[in-house]
């Protein structure tokens, strides 16, 4: 804080002086940060436009394989997005982190199943995916739900530049790698709380980490809740920064996830 005693000499208003300005320069510079996070980019091209095939393992070829497991002894659960979330929270950083903003990004849309083996081979499993380019970026009512980090209201114009810098060519290239898959490689532990291995398919790259799991309603139903820690970096994306880390995104994002199936 700037302090002016009653008199000061020549020396101390012109030390006042040099101050000011680095204080008025500083201000420039956040004011810089938040115009380029927010309006330089244009958003991402809706999926309709794109035609990026999808990779081997995804989308009918799950179906397919999970057809084929419900010929053996157990019961297969298909995974409801309509009565199901996956999130994913992604955190402000940088020296000008409190100009920027938490966003939440969710999947309305995804495919998943759930094998639960009665006997014999083979054994439980699961896959879940989802397309980046289909989630949906900062849901007023999802933000409305998570406290005073997420309070702030954003503007379409905001969340369009969000979509652009975090899926764009310069982060999680959406256009390149458009799905998200989480695989189980191992699952131990008994209802309602399981450990699970999962092999994480993103951005080209797979990572296999273990996760804690609350499964309840089987065998009837199936309900599934748990979440993990990702760090972009493991996966050969980088996060988003402006200004030399000024104003940044956060490495580590967390996905939360709520799945009912039948």
């Amino acid at each position: 804080m700037l302090y002016l005693s009653l008199y000061p000499s020549i020396h101390e208003l012109t030390e006042y002086r040099m101050k000011f300005t680095r204080c008025l320069m500083s201000i420039a510079v956040l004011i810089s940060a938040v115009f380029l996070v927010s309006c330089t980019s244009s958003p991402i091209a809706p999926i309709s436009e794109r035609t990026s095939p999808a990779p081997l393992g995804s989308a009918n070829d799950l179906t397919a394989h999970y057809a084929e497991l419900s010929k053996a002894q157990g019961k297969l659960f298909n995974l409801d997005p309509k009565r199901s979330s996956v999130r994913i929270y992604a955190f402000r950083a940088g020296q000008a982190a409190k100009v920027g903003h938490n966003h939440v990004l969710s999947a309305p849309d995804f495919k998943g199943y759930f094998f639960l083996a009665t006997s014999g081979a083979p054994t439980s499993s699961f896959d879940l995916e989802f397309r980046l380019d289909q989630l949906e970026i900062d849901n007023p009512n999802e933000r409305s739900n998570l406290g005073k980090a997420f309070a702030s209201k954003l503007s379409p114009e905001v969340i369009a530049s969000t979509r652009e810098h975090m899926l764009g060519e310069d982060n999680l290239q959406a256009l390149r790698f458009p799905f998200v898959r989480i695989r189980s490689v191992q699952i131990s532990g008994e209802t309602p709380k399981f450990a699970a291995k999962i092999a994480v398919d993103l951005h080209g790259q797979t990572r296999e980490i273990w996760v804690p799991l609350t499964v309840t309603g089987l065998p009837e139903h199936l309900s599934v809740e748990g979440s993990l820690v990702l760090r972009q970096s493991d996966f050969g994306a980088k996060p988003y920064s402006v200004l030399g880390g000024l104003l940044a995104v956060q490495d580590e994002v967390i996905v939360e996830f709520k799945l009912s199936g039948s």
